[in-house]
């Protein structure tokens, strides 16, 4: 039986979809405009690649979401869930109080209600107090139907998950079995501000995926498509749509690693730069052995300091809808404003108001794109020193993602990327390789599943090889209930680093491993 795959990659700008045989060959491909709602452009995006398919939807067996609604929710501080809040760990951590370094704005976005208990654990796994369940119990009748979602968190929770667990029974004991419970150790690193700060996020999002995942199948069977869905991670993999509902965290800045991913299968390479630019703006990543390389260092999500895995990207301010103010005397700035999906309306060459960048590069004759004639009375000299000026601050962001000054492979990717040159500063050669406008798409329909933990074992109690062992199995477990098939899960990625300042001769082990689609 045939089995095809559709790859849906929601942007500021366009929403993208492709349809891909069983040998993820591209068949049908299209790209519409990005709607304020979101769902109606993903609806539009399927309606639309379906139709040009012109293949038999029950042989549709896989349907791929990359979205932004979570990243979406956070920064506009809108469609959040109300949360309770604990913190396992007094009285070590009462210095400190829970949603510390939340912007004020984003609190009062997310109804909230704090509690800190008895509990928690040493680095190596003692206790450091015994769980305070009465305390957990309390807090949970409290805030009963005033919630929609809990966030939990213990220090050392990536060490000993139990205190974590406890408390989630407890919850669900109280508020209903299927009371979602967000738990630090799944989501965050050891850190604990930073760890329950993301975890508090996660939490806050759960209604939003909900409704995301809930939206998507809705729309695939109106459609006539009955197939598994998947959601995109922020690792250039996927998730189920149970997975999704539980950590929707992993769901922000998806898109990128989409493309990222996409760049990677469509050129063979497994080690390169890719620069993917949009309507509003470019990311540029690095590829290193096939999948999105990491960030190595704390990030923001929506103002809150998180250490929660992310990709390492450098996203610049410019796209194809890229506002160009022109001053008086002859003067110029670029952006940061985009017209955005509003592209086709706001553009010189669609007929707009607007300079754009795009209409920069169609007046200089870089790109045939709508009606050139609207940008003969430009002056040609300015046109240029404004692409140049362009051009350095993108070649400024590529030198800035490698790690020698050795000239790299860099790969276009993105409906933007048109408006580029065929040569870069530090760039060994320029790929803009076949399906390039939609790689992000194409990006989300070949990933496969995968999973990841990070733990601190003490080898003073555990061999070494023991505990990547043990590091591995929990890895592999992670990624078959994110919806990896278990007879093709595989270890991809291994970090052992030795954590001097902790006693005990600790190391802290993070382990990747990913799998084919199941089903």
């Amino acid at each position: 039986m045939v089995g095809y795959r559709i790859g849906i990659d929601v942007g500021g700008t366009n929403t993208d979809a492709v349809i891909l045989d069983e040998q993820d060959r591209v068949i049908a491909q299209v790209k519409t405009a990005t709607t304020e709602d979101v769902a109606t452009g993903i609806e539009t995006a399927l309606s639309r690649v379906l139709a040009s398919a012109r293949i038999d939807r029950r042989q549709i067996r896989h349907a791929m979401l990359g979205t932004t609604q979570c990243t979406n929710a956070i920064v506009e501080r809108q469609r959040l869930s109300r949360i309770a809040v604990l913190r396992i760990g007094a009285p070590a951590t009462l210095a400190v109080e829970p949603l510390a370094g939340i912007p004020e704005d984003l609190k009062q976005a997310m109804i909230h209600y704090v509690e800190i208990v008895r509990g928690g654990h040493e680095f190596d796994g003692r206790e450091i107090a015994p769980l305070d369940t009465e305390a957990i119990r309390a807090f949970a009748q409290s805030v009963k139907n005033r919630v929609d979602a809990a966030a939990v968190t213990s220090v050392f929770a990536p060490v000993s998950p139990d205190h974590e667990e406890r408390a989630a029974a407890i919850f669900r004991d109280v508020l209903g079995a299927d009371f979602p419970v967000s738990l630090s150790y799944r989501i965050g690193s050891i850190g604990l501000i930073e760890r329950e700060n993301a975890t508090i996020l996660n939490a806050a999002l759960t209604g939003v995926a909900r409704r995301t995942v809930q939206g998507f199948e809705a729309a695939l069977a109106g459609q006539g498509v009955n197939a598994l869905a998947f959601f995109g991670q922020n690792d250039g993999t996927l998730m189920s749509a149970e997975y999704a509902m539980q950590y929707p965290i992993r769901m922000i800045a998806c898109g990128p690693t989409n493309s990222l991913r996409g760049a990677s299968y469509l050129t063979g390479l497994e080690n390169a730069v890719v620069v993917d630019v949009g309507g509003t703006t470019t990311d540029i990543g690095v590829i290193a052995n096939g999948f999105p390389r990491e960030s190595a260092v704390a990030v923001e999500i929506g103002g809150v300091r998180t250490n929660f895995r992310m990709p390492d990207l450098v996203s610049v301010g410019i796209g194809g809808g890229t506002v160009i103010h022109l001053k008086p005397g002859g003067g110029f700035s670029v952006g940061p404003e985009s017209v955005g999906y509003r592209l086709t309306e706001k553009a010189l060459v669609f007929g707009g108001d607007t300079l754009t960048f795009t209409d920069v590069a169609v007046g200089l004759g870089k790109v045939a794109i709508g009606d050139s004639t609207r940008t003969a009375s430009l002056d040609k000299e300015l046109l240029m020193a404004i692409y140049r000026d362009i051009i350095a601050r993108i070649e400024e962001a590529v030198d800035r993602v490698k790690v020698s000054g050795d000239a790299v492979p860099v790969v276009l990717t993105g409906g933007g990327s048109a408006l580029f040159p065929d040569v870069l500063a530090g760039a060994s050669q320029i790929i803009r390789p076949a399906h390039f406008n939609v790689a992000n798409a194409i990006g989300a329909a070949i990933a496969q599943v995968s999973g990841e933990i990070e733990r601190v074992y003490s080898l003073e109690k555990t061999a070494r090889t023991a505990a990547v062992e043990d590091a591995k199995r929990r890895a592999v477990a992670v990624a078959v209930e994110a919806g990896a098939s278990p007879e093709t899960c595989h270890v991809v990625d291994i970090e052992d680093v030795p954590l001097a300042y902790l006693p005990g001769n600790a190391t802290r082990i993070k382990v990747k491993a990913a799998g084919d689609l199941v089903g």
